[in-house]
């Protein structure tokens, strides 16, 4: 066979045509409906996992009533902050552009105050709402990170790997027009953050752990997952001292989950195991679903 006579057979993920879906006079945005999806499907997830537990089903959809839209601001908020966007982007939620750790921690403690408050500040309670709720998360944003497949946008440097993903000219970087296809870092995140949903269901199943540490062990999950992530991503983003923005924020992330996580076994361990219960979770008690099944 003559060398340069067949042309280089390659294989990649093509993108979307299309942002949304038209319906008459009216534009769903792919993104927004990828970030619903990925809600609902937390949510029923969520609810599914604590009625398990002997709560009651609408706690979980009165919580997320609150916590959501509470998540999606504080994650728009992260995201002009730390790009700097001029104030009148901030209300443009359908282009793209909300920052995750902000959605964490605007959901999640809004969540909380919203369950401690419903739940009369009962701890067992709480500790075991955290522990059915939390899979469903990091569940919710694979879902979500699909919205940025749509978008064409989160990928990294040029490659011809079978899994690349073609990106439209109009939205490469200057420095990378002529490259077609990139390492699509949206899915590499989707992928961990799956795997990272599993493994909090797994580890729960096997009733190891005292009640409320599955919460620091998705922060140092999802921290770990996004500075791999991030090292990746050739998108332009803020630095501080050289050194992406989003980095530091998965390093304090990691930091501060292990720190939790040191506490609970060490520090207060009467605060996180009932002296009824002992310090672990009995795993007949909270019969996870799948990530499947969610």
């Amino acid at each position: 066979m003559v060398e340069g006579v067949l042309p280089k057979m390659t294989a990649s993920i093509p993108s979307p045509s299309s942002t949304g879906l038209e319906i008459g006079p009216m534009t769903l945005n792919y993104y927004g409906l990828c970030i619903g999806l990925g809600v609902v499907v937390a949510v029923v997830m969520a609810q599914r996992r604590w009625t398990r537990t002997g709560g009651h089903p609408d706690d979980i959809p009165e919580i997320a009533k609150w916590a959501v839209p509470a998540g999606v601001i504080g994650a728009r908020i992260y995201h002009v902050i730390t790009d700097w966007r001029p104030i009148t982007d901030w209300i443009k939620i359908w282009e793209g552009g909300l920052g995750i750790p902000g959605g964490l921690i605007g959901g999640i403690g809004v969540g909380y105050l919203v369950a401690r408050r419903r739940l009369r500040g009962t701890d067992g309670d709480l500790r075991n709402l955290l522990d059915a709720a939390i899979p469903g998360i990091p569940v919710a944003q694979a879902i979500g990170r699909f919205g940025n497949w749509f978008n064409q946008e989160i990928f990294g440097g040029p490659t011809d790997l079978p899994w690349a993903v073609e990106i439209d000219e109009a939205h490469r970087p200057a420095q990378f027009a002529s490259e077609p296809t990139f390492h699509p870092a949206f899915l590499y995140e989707a992928t961990w953050n799956l795997l990272l949903a599993g493994f909090l269901v797994w580890i729960d199943r096997r009733g190891v752990l005292k009640r409320g540490m599955i919460l620091p062990l998705y922060v140092i999950g999802y921290g770990i997952g996004r500075f791999l992530v991030e090292t990746v991503r050739i998108d332009a983003a803020t630095e501080l001292l050289g050194i992406r923005v989003n980095h530091w924020m998965s390093g304090l992330a990691v930091a501060g989950g292990l720190a939790a996580l040191a506490w609970m076994r060490r520090g207060n361990p009467s605060f996180w195991a009932d002296e009824s219960d002992g310090e672990s979770v009995d795993p007949s008690t909270l019969e996870a679903d799948s990530v499947e099944n969610g």
